[in-house]
């Protein structure tokens, strides 16, 4: 009696443990982390990207994330990664295999998506990109076009049949900013946040116009080039780290959604799976 009750406490363990999965976006300026619980999200952090740690400093930093929503690695199962970080992809691949003692699955060739990919070389779309655009068809179907306000301003489109058909890339505003402060020597640094109006009457202000309304004006006139070539307006949805703060600046986005990326991380995985 008593191995039976032990036998069914383990079994629980291990079905409440295979749901658990950690999904990691892995991205040149900010890593986004998620951790789902039968397909729904629930533990959310958001962390400075750095190519130096290695699998057992992330090990211990992505640990203590955990610890703050009263978890553990114990509680899961295995790891889903998309990254644009070729380096860090090889440590998080090292910490989660240790951590979990499953081989986490890495977004990329033999991975099913189930979405076709026109691009002329489907091996150049950032794992990134299709993941999203995964998300994107499923929420909102075809076409869509996916707004990333991340490192880089990436405009994706999907067709009406799931296809990823590619898009556009473009600095992001924090980019553009470091950029021209950089070679500007008598602009000093100001707060990306939008101005009342487009003309400046002070240097701040028309800093601010020109990075913060010109990367909307940027996003606003590409979505309308993208819906010319499509031959119809379609929904557009954005995501990334200045997802809230760009999409309302937008005539052209309809919907926002700053976890996009992780959601499509999960249905990859349980197409997988």
């Amino acid at each position: 009696m008593l191995a039976a009750v032990l036998l069914l406490r383990n079994t629980v363990h291990m079905e409440e443990r295979q749901t658990m999965i950690l999904a990691v976006d892995i991205g040149n300026t900010q890593t986004v982390l998620g951790l789902f619980e039968n397909a729904t999200l629930g533990g959310h952090w958001r962390i400075s990207t750095d190519a130096t740690l290695t699998a057992d400093e992330l090990r211990l930093r992505i640990g203590g994330l955990l610890g703050l929503d009263g978890l553990s690695w114990e509680s899961i199962h295995r790891v889903v990664i998309s990254s644009v970080v070729p380096a860090l992809t090889v440590a998080y691949e090292e910490m989660a295999e240790r951590a979990t003692d499953s081989e986490p699955m890495v977004i990329g060739p033999g991975v099913k998506t189930g979405m076709p990919i026109r691009y002329d070389n489907p091996h150049e779309v950032g794992a990134d990109r299709i993941v999203n655009g995964v998300a994107a068809y499923a929420a909102l179907g075809g076409p869509v076009v996916v707004v990333d306000f991340g490192t880089a301003t990436t405009l994706d489109v999907i067709d009406a049949s799931g296809a990823y058909l590619g898009g556009a890339i473009a600095p992001g505003v924090e980019t553009s900013a470091e950029a021209l402060f950089s070679r500007a020597a008598r602009l000093a640094k100001v707060d990306l946040e939008a101005p009342d109006k487009v003309i400046g009457t002070n240097t701040r202000a028309s800093v601010q116009a020109g990075l913060v309304l010109g990367e909307a004006v940027m996003v606003d006139g590409l979505v309308r080039r993208i819906w010319e070539e499509l031959g119809t307006p379609c929904p557009v949805i954005a995501t990334g780290g200045l997802a809230e703060q760009m999409t309302p600046l937008c005539q052209t986005i309809g919907h926002v959604d700053a976890d996009l990326t992780l959601k499509g991380l999960i249905a990859i995985y349980e197409r997988n799976a």
